[in-house]
């Protein structure tokens, strides 16, 4: 049985559709998408979400997993808005990762043809969308990456620091020294983790140009000083 964890792809990836069993979700991130609720979903045969609700041995029935009736009312409003919201995510972080790499920038996005796994994902997508919110740019060092962080939230308001995705802000972390910090480095250079590694969930409020420009001008600020030379 294979199982997928499409948290990162709803909408411009269907599993299932690719020969996934299961298919599961963090509802938090994409789906929601406004970082306010905690919910999540397995979803897979009939006979499989049977087996989880069975009354004395499934784990379901064990765990309670039962869905808190505000939030379920509240998914029910945002899931119909989700594909316009992926769009925008998608459309953004591939304007944003072109330009980045233009500006002379180490950039990871799967939508960029000089990706290693471009061509896989391209025939995989739903066209429509894209290829994904998420994208990553590489600073080098923890330094500079803290640097860039701090500028673009509280320089620039062009995001926020925070581990989380999927939310209608853009969100930035470091991932060597928080998602990723349990992982040794040897460990983090086979997942190509750099001290650097800035991962961006981008956002798509405020006009595109808009936000751009707060990028430029923090970016502008750590040439000035000197971090940054392209």
């Amino acid at each position: 049985m294979l199982g997928v964890d499409n948290t990162f792809s709803p909408m411009f990836l269907s599993p299932a559709s690719l020969g996934a069993d299961v298919v599961v979700h963090s509802i938090s991130k994409f789906i929601s998408g406004g970082a306010d609720i905690i919910a999540g979903a397995v979803c897979g045969p009939a006979s499989l979400v049977n087996s989880m609700m069975d009354l004395h041995q499934g784990s379901l029935m064990l765990l309670g997993p039962t869905m808190n009736a505000k939030v379920a009312f509240e998914l029910s409003e945002r899931i119909p808005h989700l594909a316009l919201r992926m769009k925008e995510h998608c459309n953004r972080a591939m304007v944003y990762a072109t330009r980045m790499k233009k500006m002379g920038l180490k950039v990871v996005y799967p939508g960029l043809e000089d990706h290693p796994q471009h061509k896989l994902l391209k025939s995989m997508i739903n066209k429509e969308y894209g290829y994904g919110g998420l994208l990553c740019v590489d600073m080098e060092t923890e330094e500079r990456a803290n640097r860039l962080m701090n500028l673009l939230q509280n320089y620039t308001q062009f995001g926020f620091m925070a581990v989380s995705l999927g939310y209608y802000e853009t969100l930035m972390s470091c991932s060597g020294s928080s998602t990723s910090s349990e992982m040794n480095a040897e460990e983090k250079k086979l997942a190509g983790i750099s001290p650097g590694l800035v991962r961006m969930s981008v956002g798509y409020i405020g006009t595109l140009e808009q936000r751009w420009s707060q990028f430029e001008k923090a970016l502008s600020r750590m040439q000035d000083s000197g971090l940054f030379k392209n």
